[in-house]
């Protein structure tokens, strides 16, 4: 028996990352992925030849099972995969020789390469295709070249409910005559003892040995991967059912919360988002719980990724399992408010069982600035009932923290002191102020005597002063903010006291971050380092638009989605580089979608039925819309249009009329429901 068109190359994960690394680090971005018509999907014809070889890798989870897929293709285009799978409720039991922070991230996972995978044999010949296209679409296609009369195409996707990644592969039969072809593959068991008794790993295959073939007939079979504990069933799901899942999955995703602009990169990268965002939820004994993701972070909560940026958008796209998966993360954290004066953990892993960490990072104010923005998205005042008192305990424990600057103090800040942040830092004092601001509007839904709100937005005014005071300050001619007491350089988190409406020192600090820190990576950490993490470029895109500044953003906004939507490194926004290798966490995706929602369309829910909007049309836009935002329990469409120098706004609850009018641009208007 031969090989047909030779051997593909060992593809190996540390490859990969190195890859992913090196192209993180180019000057500039060589866009070769494509959108496809309709805005739903990213085409790449490998067969131009112009980008080999190169190498990439896309997360993708379910319930009970989370899958790092890394593909290379080499020069010659054939392509090498790696499954890395993830089971995040079967813990294993940590060796000697591991460090201990391993306990942390004791998750059953395995990798699987390509010597599991079937062999097609036609008239004694293996077939062995190169590639032809790959397309991304919420699923992972691979498409094959013809040969010898026959395609090849290959799609991966987790099962929604099952613990299992699914391989399914379709053979066609492109040619004039009937293919009889032979399929062996292999099954491959494995057991280990966890935490939850037996382990069973499991790949299978379910194709039939001998497939007869017609002209223009096709036949399509599954390869699992599969675990299950000794109590439990082996899986039994078959790759139709897991796809038909995936896909109700993504047709949600397609219907709410849908973003039309004049600029397709713009619409695709927000519906990729809304996917990342969404998918990475998991079953654990908290309830359902949002997690980031990234071969580390699976069935455990944190007080910056859930609490401040993941959980406040999912009132947004109106999807259950997010609103669910915030509410459980808001009570896990209310459960567990420390005795008086101590700081909260900042995480809780491994399916709540071990809290984390020794410092304090300003997370009370992370959780009273994202507890609050939630519970005014919902709407609901059975939610704002229950979570009211960890809104209260954060803005009690920051207010204790208060230093004679009148700012907060914090051990460090969310990055977890990968650099200086001296004892009291920029970020921690105005996420609180932003929590005061919203706090205040919840006080006064809930019926709260009006001494309560009133006393939340006198600290809130000197909070505001105290910034200005304290963090103001003249950098390298510069009008804008310190980072803390002695910094003398720019940091990326200046960006927030524009998110939280504090314009002060906007164009300054505009200026720092969209010029002296801005690469074609997005905003730099500080200068001099090649840093960036993207969390705070989206967050300075979404203070820039709440600062009237749509221009200027969507002049930087455009390029950077471009690169991470249809560049080397694709197609979801990232967390850091050179740290992880740029991976996909999740929450950065939910931050994607506030860039628009609170940002272009400057959505700020203030009461029970009542939000303002602060749309920010670019000067070279003409219309754009949002339809199917669910904010506040509603099914609500906006459509923005330009009218000479003025903006039409039109705002309907289903077919219903809410509030229609023409205003200027960057102007507030009151809708009330």
């Amino acid at each position: 028996m031969k090989f047909i068109a030779g051997i593909a190359f060992l593809l190996t994960v540390g490859w990969v990352t190195s890859v992913a690394q090196n192209n993180g680090q180019t000057g500039s971005e060589n866009f070769f992925w494509k959108i496809s018509p309709g805005q739903n999907a990213i085409v790449w014809d490998v067969t131009d030849g112009g980008n080999l070889p190169h190498a990439d890798d896309i997360e993708m989870s379910g319930d009970r099972v989370s899958a790092i897929v890394s593909y290379a293709v080499d020069q010659n285009n054939y392509l090498s995969i790696n499954r890395d799978v993830i089971f995040p409720q079967l813990r294993r039991f940590i060796s000697t020789s591991e460090p201990e922070w391993q306990t942390y991230r004791a998750y059953l996972r395995k990798n699987f390469d390509d010597a599991f995978i079937p062999t097609i044999v036609y008239e004694e010949v293996v077939l062995h295709p190169k590639l032809d296209s790959v397309r991304i679409d919420g699923k992972l296609t691979f498409f094959h070249s013809p040969l010898e009369g026959v395609i090849i195409e290959r799609s991966f996707f987790p099962s929604t409910t099952e613990r299992q990644l699914v391989e399914k592969w379709t053979i066609k039969n492109v040619s004039d005559e009937i293919k009889n072809l032979h399929i062996g593959h292999k099954t491959f068991t494995h057991q280990e003892k966890g935490m939850h008794g037996i382990y069973n790993i499991r790949i299978h295959c379910d194709s039939n040995p001998e497939v007869n073939l017609k002209p223009s007939e096709e036949y399509s079979f599954g390869i699992y991967y599969s675990a299950h504990t000794n109590e439990e069933p082996e899986v039994s799901e078959t790759y139709d059912m897991a796809e038909a899942g995936r896909d109700a999955f993504l047709q949600e995703m397609k219907n709410n919360l849908v973003l039309e602009t004049p600029e397709p990169i713009l619409n695709t990268l927000f519906y990729f988002s809304k996917i990342r965002a969404s998918e990475s939820i998991f079953e654990s004994k908290m309830g359902l719980v949002h997690s980031p993701g990234g071969g580390n972070y699976y069935a455990g909560i944190w007080a910056n990724d859930q609490v401040e940026y993941s959980g406040p958008f999912f009132p947004y796209l109106g999807y259950k399992k997010g609103n669910t998966a915030a509410y459980n993360a808001y009570m896990h954290f209310l459960k567990n408010i420390p005795e008086d004066g101590e700081f909260i953990k900042s995480s809780f892993e491994m399916e709540g069982d071990l809290p984390c960490c020794s410092k304090d990072r300003g997370d009370a104010a992370m959780i009273s600035y994202g507890t609050s923005q939630f519970v005014l998205a919902m709407g609901n005042i059975q939610v704002a009932e229950d979570l009211w008192p960890l809104i209260e305990w954060s803005i009690a424990y920051c207010n204790s923290k208060l230093n004679e600057h009148g700012v907060v103090m914090s051990d460090t800040d969310e990055m977890e002191g990968r650099i200086p942040t001296g004892d009291a830092n920029l970020s921690t004092s105005s996420l609180y102020y932003g929590g005061l601001i919203q706090a205040a509007r919840i006080a006064e839904m809930l019926g709260k005597k009006p001494v309560v709100s009133k006393d939340l937005k006198k600290k809130a005014e000197a909070l505001k002063k105290s910034i200005e005071k304290h963090f103001g300050a003249t950098i390298n001619g510069i009008e804008t903010y310190r980072y803390y007491d002695g910094h003398t350089a720019f940091r990326h988190w200046i960006c927030l006291p524009l998110v939280v409406d504090i314009h002060t020192r906007k164009e300054g600090t505009l200026k720092a971050l969209f010029e002296v820190l801005w690469t074609d990576q997005g905003v730099l950490v500080q200068p001099g380092e090649e840093v960036f993490w993207d969390r705070g470029t989206l967050y300075a895109f979404r203070g820039a638009f709440i600062a009237g500044a749509a221009d200027k953003a969507i002049s930087r906004l455009l390029p950077y989605s471009g690169t991470r939507l249809l560049g080397s490194r694709v197609p979801y926004v990232v967390e850091a580089y050179p740290e992880h290798g740029m991976r996909h966490l999740s929450a950065e995706s939910a931050l994607y979608c506030r860039v628009f929602t609170e940002g272009l369309l400057g959505i700020e829910p203030t009461g029970l039925n009542t939000f303002t909007i602060t749309p920010q049309i670019p000067s070279h836009w003409d219309e754009f819309s949002l339809s199917s935002s669910r904010i506040l329990n509603r099914d609500l469409d906006f459509i923005i249009s330009r009218e000479g120098n003025d903006m039409k706004i039109q705002i309907t609850d289903t077919d219903k009329m809410v509030w229609q009018g023409v205003m200027k641009n960057g102007k507030s208007v009151e809708i009330k429901l």
